[in-house]
């Protein structure tokens, strides 16, 4: 019965993902303007930052979409296709769960953050607009 129902599944996600990807596509956001000075502030300090995600995940599909809207260029690792990039967030993190963000400090500590929530709260209040002010 389990085997049945994981195919259900799959079969479910493989019809569904082009429509949430193009859902995505037609509703992304547009970026926060910055001027130029403040954007590339703002580009070297996510440079340290990398979301590890699934395509086609709900979840990070709204994680991506406050990145989108915050106009924040952060290196997305593909967990699900990628093998390194899962073995590495396992090791990291401690789990195989999306969307997860990795935060490295200056002194090189590495913070994994879970929860599309606490990561969408993260990126706002670090690059939101009230953060610029």
């Amino acid at each position: 019965m389990k085997p049945l129902i994981r195919l259900f599944f799959r079969t479910l996600r493989l019809i569904l993902a082009p429509f949430m990807l193009l859902g995505y596509w037609l509703t992304r956001p547009k970026g926060i303007a910055r001027p130029a000075a403040a954007q590339q502030a703002v580009d070297a300090r996510t440079r340290s930052l990398a979301l590890y995600h699934y395509p086609t995940c709900p979840f990070c599909l709204k994680t991506r979409r406050t990145m989108q809207r915050l106009s924040l260029d952060i290196a997305l690792r593909n967990a699900q296709h990628d093998p390194a990039h899962r073995e590495a967030l396992i090791a990291g993190g401690g789990k195989a769960q999306v969307p997860c963000l990795l935060i490295a400090d200056a002194n090189g500590q590495k913070t994994w953050l879970y929860e599309s929530d606490a990561i969408n709260a993260y990126l706002n209040s670090e690059f939101g607009e009230t953060a610029a002010a």
